[in-house]
């Protein structure tokens, strides 16, 4: 786990240039540092600089110093993340006549590039964001995994005649002259949805990213940027044709296999645990195959019983006889901490258990864990948000099976959190029918703490992500929180608030082939007829998960108390929505918010995350100095 940068143009000073982004990136890789410039001459008119941080986690002697060569010198890359399976490319490759001089599985990726071109992406499973100077082809190839685990941003000026590269944004606006404006659509979905994270655009208006499973090639010698190239897609074949017991035993074995690949390490594994199924699936799979292994786990503690998970974080790390690590957090410690909270997301993120999150983090680094596992990926892929219930019942009524559907929706209606059977099939209805949801949703698509006429005036367009409408419709909704919603803007959470304390941070559920096994699957091997969530990975975790934890109802996670918080913290909140830099955001109706503030400390309005995303808005606009007016 690394950072990158790098730069394309006509002027690469070489260590000068470095020096910032190196410094900006320091946290990504406090273990070695290095950059390598290839001048430009009369024969080739843009020269190119790459750099490198190195967090050493594979072969943590100087043999695995970056940017790293090819013994011809005509391919150099920098490259942030891990390789799982590089032991069996290796094998392969060596085969094909390769010679390493590394036990890294950096060199391994570029004998891989080398050999195989861009097809080598999809032979890789593990994380990875990286950028290779091609001399044979003259390219500068940019690429970034599968899901989107590892950032890679760049910008390019508007004559075509740079371009630039990095592995966050901060390293991006302290190294260039970027103008610092929103993007007026994402901001948009971010204040009203919470959408950060998705496709080619930032909320930063000239800073783009490369999208996940997507590479890009730039001429060296014209920096012009073509359109990414995907080279993966999710699944959107039928289901397969499996018994529920034969869908078990292979989400089994596939999870299991997972788990021994990402321990692979030349430095001690730890997981964040925080109590639910996931995560004490990854403790408890971690000691069932390294049986001997010292196992630590650093988990959340709320400060509120009513989100508190500390029963069953106590219950898996007696289970996996594990060494639990508790961290806690309070309102005072949220705003001793956010500046730099702030500054560690580049962008605003959707509330505070992002913060609950970064303590985890935080607390690993202060008791020498470096690399950790973590469960994301496994709610967007197996069901486990509420916004899945109404989408399995749309999936049965479109399919005319009616008595099931009213059973399913008997059932759904009862779970912890949820709001009702009328309130069920209201919001199954409005997935059948998009432009009835639609005409019921344009009241709260402006709510009146935005100004619409800026927004208007900007060519927003108003309204959250559709779905196309497939018969299965719950299998579409998971495709679309895996590739658009949800699962980009925790990525981007998790791998920023790993890397801020240096902790390079792993997610089993995420590798293409568990994917496209769980995405195939048929909807009710997901989600159970009674509404249970995960239902075929509960039931593959038998026997190696307390029962207990595998039998729970409820979702809880890295929780925060975030309405009490903000309630305790109330003379921060109320200066901040009406500080200067509020009344500066056009996009804000300052009176509006402070209306709705009032309202739900009297208790006349529900609290909902808006709060948090004026707030976190408005700091953010402070710390980076962004224009929205």
């Amino acid at each position: 786990m690394c950072g990158i940068a790098g730069f394309l143009g006509h002027s690469t000073d070489g260590g000068a240039s470095a020096a910032t982004p190196l410094r900006t990136l320091a946290h990504r890789g406090p273990d070695d540092s290095g950059w390598i410039a290839h001048r430009a001459d009369s024969a080739h008119p843009s020269g190119t600089l790459l750099l490198h941080r190195r967090l050493s986690i594979l072969d943590l002697t100087a043999a695995g110093h970056q940017p790293m060569k090819t013994a011809d010198g005509a391919h150099t890359i920098v490259f942030n993340g891990e390789i799982y399976n590089y032991r069996e490319l290796r094998d392969e490759l060596q085969k094909l006549g390769c010679a390493f001089h590394t036990q890294t599985d950096t060199e391994v990726l570029l004998q891989a590039y080398v050999t195989w071109g861009p097809g080598c992406l999809r032979r890789f499973i593990g994380m990875f964001a990286f950028a290779i100077r091609d001399e044979r082809r003259r390219v500068l190839f940019l690429a970034r995994d599968f899901f989107g685990m590892k950032p890679l941003y760049y910008v390019q000026n508007t004559a075509g005649q740079s371009f630039a590269f990095a592995s966050e944004i901060k390293a991006l606006l302290d190294w260039l002259p970027l103008k610092r404006t929103a993007q007026p659509q994402r901001l948009y979905e971010y204040l009203r949805f919470g959408r950060t994270d998705h496709g080619a655009d930032t909320l930063w208006r000239d800073i783009r990213q490369v999208p996940a499973a997507h590479y890009l090639e730039v001429p060296l010698d014209r920096p012009g940027v073509p359109e990414p190239v995907r080279y993966w897609n999710l699944p959107d074949d039928q289901p397969l044709d499996l018994s529920f017991e034969e869908a078990t035993a292979a989400v089994r074995e596939k999870f299991l296999q997972n788990i021994r690949l990402h321990l692979r390490s030349d430095v001690p594994v730890g997981a964040a645990l925080s109590g639910g199924v996931d995560s004490s699936a990854i403790v408890a799979a971690m000691r069932l195959v390294a049986p001997q292994a010292e196992l630590h786990a650093v988990s959340f503690i709320a400060d509120d019983p009513a989100v508190s998970e500390e029963h069953w974080v106590d219950l898996v790390g007696q289970h996996a006889g594990a060494i639990v690590h508790k961290v806690r957090a309070n309102p005072d410690t949220l705003l001793a901490d956010f500046d730099h909270l702030i500054y560690t997301q580049d962008e605003p993120f959707g509330s505070t258990s992002m913060y609950a999150q970064y303590c985890v983090f935080r607390h690993a680094k202060e008791n020498g864990i470096k690399v950790m596992l973590d469960g994301q990926g496994a709610d967007e892929m197996l069901a486990g948000y509420h916004l899945f219930l109404p989408a399995r019942l749309s999936t049965l009524m479109r399919q005319g099976r009616w008595i099931e559907a009213c059973r399913f929706a008997r059932r759904a209606s009862q779970l912890p959190g949820m709001r009702g059977y009328m309130r069920l099939w209201l919001q199954a209805g409005r997935l059948l029918l998009p432009a009835f949801g639609a005409k019921l949703a344009s009241r709260w698509l402006m709510p009146a703490w935005l100004n619409a006429r800026w927004f208007q005036d900007r060519g927003v367009t108003f309204g959250p992500i559709s779905n196309p409408g497939q018969r299965d419709m719950m299998r579409e909704e998971l495709r679309q929180t895996v590739s658009a919603t949800s699962l980009p803007m925790l990525l981007r959470y998790e791998d920023r608030n790993s890397m801020a304390s240096s902790i390079e941070s792993r997610l089993p559920f995420l590798t293409p082939d568990f994917a496209e096994l769980l995405l195939r699957l048929p909807e009710e091997y997901i989600l159970g007829r009674d509404g249970t969530s995960k239902n075929v990975f509960r039931q593959a975790m038998r026997g190696i998960v307390p029962d207990p934890i595998l039998d729970r109802r409820d979702k809880i996670g890295f929780a925060t108390p975030e309405q009490r918080w903000l309630k305790t913290l109330r003379p921060w909140v109320e200066e901040t929505l009406s500080s200067a830099r509020a009344r500066s955001i056009g996009a804000l109706n300052v009176p509006a918010m402070l209306h709705d503030w009032q309202a739900v400390l009297a208790g006349r309005a529900r609290f909902d995350f808006r709060i948090w995303r004026w707030v976190n808005l408005i700091r953010w606009a402070d710390r980076f100095d962004v224009t929205i007016d």
